[in-house]
Parts: structure tokens; sequence; C-alpha cells
């Protein structure tokens, strides 16, 4: 008995491996990854900037004095100040708040509702499928971006109804991959079991169906929202997204071209925070798209 003991103990840490979580696998997958970890270490130093911004900015947002009007960095301006004297550093970290906050809850808008039309329009197909596909082809029809300039201009500028319009414009993309995914899981044997011994059909889409399809969806969303915080710098760059004086990046944009030239780094520092950002966003969402599809793996 001791001799069929023995080998029992010694597969133990093989079948320990075998049953590691999916999840942190491709955590460390993703940690591997120097250039997404690059990307995801970008993502959290801006993080950090706007939770932390009433503390790090060194002057207020709108403090003007203009004695100090367009003048180039200093150890007293670290990056310069605008037309008003005002800090462009200070405006530069408070803007990130307010990019990040739009293109976090625009993504998760568009993904909690895209998600659930692409669910639905998979799973139940026919007729609802095809309606709700139609509408997705309909929106897609269109440039996103003046597809937002319409959602704007119908609703009034302002920051939060960019924030609506850039949540709209991106419920297809969603949609589109969910329904797809959707259409995969639904043919497999737990989710036809699940069927066949009575369960709801509320249960096996939100226990079965939605919890396998969330790995495009954590990529997409990733990826969505740098395309979320360059479509927001584009609305307040054409004066349809935040209003004077709330410092928003594309904001300070369109602020700083009359003096493009007699003080460029008024243009500069907006444009690479904006940069920067977006290229951390698209880094880390690459990252995620190699660690969390099984296709990418060695």
């Amino acid at each position: 008995m001791s001799e069929i003991a023995e080998p029992q103990k010694e597969m133990n840490p093989s079948l320990q491996e075998a049953t590691v979580s999916p999840w942190k696998e491709a955590w460390k997958s993703f940690v591997k990854n120097k250039i997404a970890l690059a990307g995801f270490c970008i993502v959290l130093f801006f993080v950090i900037l706007a939770i932390a911004a009433p503390a790090i900015a060194p002057q207020g947002i709108n403090e003007q004095d203009l004695s100090k009007r367009l003048q180039a960095p200093s150890s007293e301006n670290w990056l310069g100040t605008d037309d008003f004297g005002r800090d462009i550093l200070s405006r530069i970290i408070h803007g990130a708040r307010i990019s990040l906050t739009v293109g976090f809850f625009a993504v998760i808008g568009s993904a909690v509702v895209g998600s659930l039309l692409g669910i639905v329009a998979g799973y139940y197909g026919r007729w609802v499928d095809t309606i709700i596909s139609r509408i997705f082809d309909i929106m897609l029809a269109f440039p996103s971006i003046l597809l937002a300039i319409a959602v704007v201009a119908a609703l009034g500028p302002s920051l939060r109804n960019a924030l609506i319009a850039i949540a709209i414009i991106n419920i297809p993309n969603f949609g589109r991959l969910i329904r797809s995914r959707v259409l995969s899981v639904k043919q497999e044997e737990y989710v036809m079991a699940a069927k066949a011994i009575g369960m709801k059909d509320s249960r096996i889409l939100f226990s079965h169906v939605l919890p396998n399809s969330m790995a495009p969806i954590i990529v997409q969303g990733t990826l969505a929202i740098a395309t979320a915080i360059i479509e927001a710098a584009a609305l307040g760059f054409l004066g349809l997204g935040a209003q004077a004086p709330t410092p928003e990046w594309g904001k300070m944009l369109a602020d700083a071209r009359m003096f493009m030239l007699q003080a460029p780094w008024t243009m500069i520092f907006p444009g690479l925070a904006i940069m920067l950002t977006v290229l951390g966003f698209n880094l880390m969402g690459d990252g995620l798209r190699d660690a969390l599809d099984p296709k990418m793996k060695n």
C-alpha cells in the first residue's frame, strides 16, 4: 500500500499546477511582457496624478497672474504658464483627472450596454439578432467622431454630454465583439447541459456565458479607454466638450493654438500628456490581449 501511496503524493504538485487559475496564468504572462508592463506603469502614473491632483498640483488651476503671462518653463513654473498666467503643470495634473474620468466612465457605460445587447443578440438569434445587428451596422456606418459631434450638438456642449456621446459611439464595438463570442460559447457542452436540466436563460447568460466572455471585454475596454481619451480631447478642442476654465487637455490645446509660435510649450505639454496616456493604455491593452488570448501563447 505504501508503494501505491508514494506515486500519488508525487502527482499532487502537478495536479495543483494543472488547476492554477487561468487569470493567475494571464497575470504571470502579462508581467513577463516588459512592453505591457511599461504601459501599465505609465497608466498607473497618470492614475496617481489624477487621484492626488489637489495635493500634488503646485498651484490652483484657475490662479491667474497676468504679469507671468506666457512665461517659458522655469524653476517656479516647471512647464511654463498660459495666456492668463496660469501654471500649466497644475492644469495638466488636474486635467488627468478629467480625461481619465471621461475615459473610464464612457467605456464602462458602453461596455455594459453593448455587452448586454451583444449577449441577447448572440444567444437568442433570429429576429432579435437581426434588429440589434442592424442598429450596430447603422451606427458603425458613421465615422465615430462625426457621430459624437452630432450627439453633443443635439444635447448641448458640455463635458457630461461629451461623456455620453463617447459612450454611445462605442456601444457597437462591444456589442459585435460579445455577440461573436456568445455565438461560440453557446455551442459549448456546459451551456447545452444547463439548457437540458431546465436552467433559466437569465442564469445561463450571467452564470456561464458572460463570465466566459470577460477576456475580450477587458482587452477591448482597455483599448477603448485610449480611444475615449482622444475623442474627449477632440470634442474639447472643437469647443463641444469641456468648457472654459476647465483644465481639460483638448481644451488646453484649443486655447493654446493662438500662441503656438510665440509660446509652443502651451501646446507641447498638454499634447504630450494625451500622447503618453493613450500610449500607456494601448501598450497595456496589447499585453492583456497576448496574455488572455490562448492563441497568442507559445
